[in-house]
């Protein structure tokens, strides 16, 4: 086996242990998993203040590495955890971009994928509207929603992230599911982030 593809099937956490003595295997995370994070911070903040964000929260996890629990195999949490913390140091922007969503409706994600000028209006109405609500939830709230909805993590993937409890993390993306149906006439935009169970 090559040295390139041993480091490539690593876990993450043998990723990061390693990358204490050999910097450079700190590489393969970023490959991992910087283009998902990429694209979690773009519908966040935009695009022009993504890939900041991205290589910022890169820089801190390589700065924290040292203090990584490597109990944990999968750095998801963690990386999403410091991105979150880093566009909370940007909720203006993240504020300006969902306000923006709801002027034109354009998601800076998926907008260059759309071809269908008749699926793109009514998805255009329908993001204003979800953009809209998005940026009057509390900045809490918002933060728990879109890292399940957006960045796919889980509910306990999610409270690593945010460094709170899973019941908080139930709480606020309950909350924020609520306040979300009441402003969009009883539609549940996030109805395609699965609930998870009580025990999960």
């Amino acid at each position: 086996m090559s040295e390139t593809s041993r480091i490539a099937g690593s876990a993450d956490a043998d990723l990061i242990a390693r990358s204490r003595h050999e910097p450079e295997a700190f590489a393969e995370l970023f490959h991992r998993h910087a283009p998902a994070l990429k694209r979690y911070v773009t519908r966040r903040l935009g695009a022009d203040a993504a890939e900041d964000v991205v290589a910022e929260t890169f820089l801190a996890a390589f700065r924290r590495r040292g203090r990584y629990d490597t109990a944990r195999p999968d750095a998801r949490p963690w990386l999403y955890g410091i991105a979150t913390n880093l566009i909370g140091r940007h909720v203006r922007t993240e504020v300006r971009a969902l306000r923006a969503l709801q002027r034109t409706g354009v998601d800076p994600v998926t907008a260059p994928f759309t071809e269908r000028s008749d699926e793109r209006v009514s998805a255009v109405a329908a993001r204003r509207a979800l953009a809209a609500a998005l940026a009057g939830l509390p900045a809490g709230h918002r933060d728990a929603l879109l890292l399940v909805a957006w960045g796919g993590l889980s509910y306990e993937e999610t409270a690593q992230a945010l460094g709170v409890r899973i019941g908080t993390v139930r709480s606020r993306i309950s909350r924020a599911r609520a306040r979300l149906r009441r402003e969009l006439g009883g539609v549940n935009p996030t109805s395609t982030v699965s609930e998870e169970p009580v025990g999960g």
